[in-house]
């Protein structure tokens, strides 16, 4: 879209640093592989084990999926926030 490419433009020429994204770890990759293991082991423990039905494995799966995602945010910002 070229509003972002002008605002990027206008940026710099304001002296403002624009960096570029950076990479992702293969440490953050792995973590990242784990949480989506646990949650659908977390599903199907509901499901088969504790035999709660599967729309409630679902809701539970979902639930601790939008958890992470929110300590993975918070985590984010805290981090960026130092920098």
């Amino acid at each position: 879209m070229t509003v972002d490419h002008e605002m990027i433009a206008e940026d710099a020429s304001n002296g403002d640093r624009v960096t570029p994204t950076d990479e992702v770890s293969t440490a953050t990759m792995v973590g990242y592989a784990v949480a989506g293991i646990a949650v659908v082991g977390w599903f199907l423990f509901g499901w088969l084990v504790q035999r709660q039905g599967f729309i409630d494995s679902v809701g539970e799966a979902a639930g601790t999926g939008f958890a992470l995602l929110l300590i993975v945010s918070v985590v984010g910002t805290v981090r960026r926030s130092r920098r």
